[in-house]
């Protein structure tokens, strides 16, 4: 009896605590919640940040996201400088033009530095050449400047299948493209003429915004690929360098005194990288496309 007395007076907290717990449930939760806030929280998280990092990950196929976040950071008058961290194949072209476009007039506002930190390519390359500054991981490949158009000739397989194409139309290259037969001379000389102007204004301007020269883009463009030192000896980046550098380039460029940056949210960056491999995944799957 002595013993259950004595093993009841030393349980006495914990019976205490879990009676507490019972009887206020809700309010133990919410308890544990502002705790784990605070807890993943630092003394950074309670100061606005004054410089930013765009991530450009993944095939280009849409843009509507990125252009939202650099709208968002236009505005911000807190933001005093960003990095854009690419590590992107490239991908359509109207979507890179637009955030290349977008990333220039950001750039008129705050200054913006570029970073290759895996691959910086085609229209991801494109989309980084109106930054202040474009840096490279040394491990990084850089370029493949050109334009491609693919589609597949599936016409045997039809057949073999027992499938066969109906086709109403007017005008004569409204089928140039299709998938579903071998395309004509006529049709290839019509695609030839969109891909010569795409890479047309590729060339231009890539050679504008880097200072090159036009007559020499066989040497920087083409489709060239290039190593992070092989792309600086070329003009088309300023330096090969770590991400740790790049943002010391940012902040001096934006001249903070006491430089912060800004954290994404661990959600935010699985939903954002959700959405943008989803998108990628349905446009990669679409018969003909024009991409950078």
């Amino acid at each position: 009896m002595h013993i259950i007395n004595f093993l009841k007076t030393i349980l006495i907290p914990v019976t205490a605590t879990i009676s507490f717990i019972q009887n206020h449930f809700k309010a133990t939760v919410l308890v544990l919640i502002v705790l784990l806030i605070l807890d993943s929280s630092n003394s950074e998280d309670l100061v606005t940040p004054n410089l930013k990092t765009i991530h450009l990950n993944g095939a280009i196929m849409d843009a509507s996201f990125i252009l939202e976040e650099i709208e968002t950071i236009k505005n911000d008058t807190s933001i005093k400088g960003v990095l854009l961290d690419v590590n992107s194949p490239g991908g359509a072209v109207a979507p890179s033009v637009e955030i290349a476009y977008a990333i220039k007039e950001l750039n008129k506002i705050k200054p913006v530095i570029a970073y290759a930190s895996g691959t910086m390519a085609s229209g991801s390359y494109y989309s980084s050449i109106h930054a202040s500054k474009i840096v490279a991981n040394p491990g990084s490949m850089i370029g493949s400047i050109g334009v491609i158009m693919q589609s597949v000739d599936a016409s045997e397989l039809m057949s073999k299948v027992g499938v066969k194409t109906q086709t109403v139309k007017m005008g004569t290259y409204k089928e140039a493209g299709t998938p579903s037969r071998k395309w004509t001379k006529e049709e290839e000389a019509e695609l030839n003429k969109v891909i010569k102007s795409t890479y047309d204004m590729f060339v231009y301007d890539v050679a504008t915004a880097r200072k090159l020269k036009i007559n020499e883009h066989t040497k920087y463009a083409d489709a060239h690929i290039f190593t992070a030192i092989q792309a600086k000896e070329v003009g088309l980046i300023d330096k090969v360098a770590t991400i740790s550098e790049a943002k010391k380039m940012v902040e001096i460029a934006s001249k903070v005194e006491e430089p912060l940056w800004d954290k994404k949210d661990k959600m935010d960056k699985f939903l954002d990288k959700l959405a943008n491999e989803t998108i990628s995944k349905i446009g990669l799957n679409t018969a003909t496309l024009v991409a950078f």
